[in-house]
């Protein structure tokens, strides 16, 4: 009977954790127990402070339902969103608000054998310098580049752990959960919890980065694969340009349209004497450069605009594969490059009537993040969240052992 009744607390807090409020009889539906058992569930958890009443909802005939949410400020979680270069870390609560600054330290992946043992250093100073204690912070969620195994918390591409598990480490280094995946698919699991695929059953979400990665939502769940690989976009082998990519391969998707080649050709225009109002970009500040560069085309320039529009049709003509193979109702453009915007679509959307179906095309709509760049930190919140289990929601179920689950 513990287990049941603990579990059924979980359940209650994921599911105020992304629908933010809900009514008894709502939750009841949700956790498919019966409205008397959620309604003690819930005064339990008022009690001890996890839930909250946030006033009546509208009426739909007779009396208003009385509104639940969870109290942003007793769990909280660490937030970790990696790229290639920079990681960032922040503390969130459940509202998805930063109780702490986000934290942003450059952190090169390739070949780095110490990249794991510092980002270590980095979590443990962010937790200490918060002041929270740690039995409020439900876990570490970790957003990563690389081809990452969930299950065995592997990261086959960065993060060298001698095969050993990247999250055991950490969690005995930190000694609290911790759980990885995927930038792309942590990613998508935010549009999917608070974004733009929330009301959506069948999704596409590209991570346009310094690779170009994806986010596969299938009847309302991430799908993640067989072993946590699914949506490697990036590596489709798409192209015939020869030229080698970071996989080992030749011709992928990346090799033409990540930011990576968007501030390189941007880099190659200002050193051949191209018109443009971009001005030297900073070799060593990637983010800087591509900042610059986004903004410019936001500003009309010609030649920037040029560039992001390259590489949207090029994303375009592998969106246009992911459109055959999964019929979508979305396309989502989020991750850092979803900050160019309206800017993408034109050429993907050009791309995706060359090369598409036209009967298929028609019934897939392309939407913009409305996350943003946080959408990996709020993803790897999610994350946890996701897998919520904490002592203390034990420690209410003893409680109310003497409820009869039913």
């Amino acid at each position: 009977m513990k287990g049941k009744v603990k579990a059924a607390y979980e359940l209650i807090i994921k599911n105020l954790y992304t629908k933010k409020a809900l009514s008894s009889t709502q939750l009841s539906l949700r956790i498919k127990k019966s409205l008397p058992l959620t309604t003690q569930l819930l005064n339990s958890l008022l009690a001890e402070g996890y839930v909250m009443e946030t006033g009546y909802a509208i009426s739909t005939g007779g009396r208003k339902p009385v509104m639940y949410a969870l109290n942003p400020d007793v769990i909280y979680v660490v937030s970790v969103a990696m790229d290639q270069y920079v990681t960032r870390i922040v503390i969130m609560n459940m509202k998805n608000e930063f109780v702490s600054p986000v934290a942003a330290y450059e952190l090169p992946l390739l070949n780095n054998s110490n990249a794991l043992s510092l980002l270590v250093k980095k979590i443990t100073r962010i937790i200490s310098n918060s002041g929270l204690p740690k039995d409020r912070i439900a876990g570490i969620g970790i957003g990563m580049p690389g081809f990452v195994d969930v299950k065995r918390g592997l990261n086959h591409t960065y993060l060298a752990s001698d095969g050993k598990s990247i999250t055991d480490y950490i969690s005995e280094k930190i000694k609290m959960p911790v759980y990885i995946d995927n930038d792309s698919s942590i990613i998508a699991l935010a549009e999917l919890k608070f974004g733009a695929a929330r009301e959506t059953r069948n999704a596409m979400v590209v991570n346009i980065g310094w690779g170009v990665g994806l986010g596969v939502i299938l009847n309302g769940e991430l799908y993640r694969g067989h072993n946590g690989f699914a949506g490697e976009f990036s590596h489709i082998p798409l192209l015939f340009n020869g030229k080698l990519c970071n996989c080992g391969k030749s011709g992928c998707l990346e090799t033409e349209a990540s930011l990576h080649i968007v501030v390189e050709r941007a880099m190659e225009g200002l050193r051949s004497g191209q018109v443009t109002k971009l001005k030297e970009l900073p070799s060593n500040d990637l983010a800087a450069a591509l900042f610059q560069t986004i903004r410019a085309a936001h500003e009309g320039d010609r030649f920037a605009i040029g560039l992001l529009s390259e590489s949207g049709y090029t994303i375009g003509r592998g969106v246009a594969i992911l459109i055959h193979l999964f019929n979508p109702e979305f396309v989502i453009l989020s991750g850092r490059g979803s900050a160019a915007g309206k800017i993408l679509i034109t050429p993907l959307q050009q791309a995706i009537n060359e090369y598409c179906i036209p009967s298929l095309a028609e019934h897939t709509s392309i939407k913009v993040s409305t996350l943003g760049e946080n959408a990996e930190l709020i993803g790897a919140a999610a994350l946890v969240m996701e897998n919520y289990k904490k002592e203390t929601v034990a420690q209410v179920a003893r409680k109310s052992i003497a409820i009869a689950v039913t």
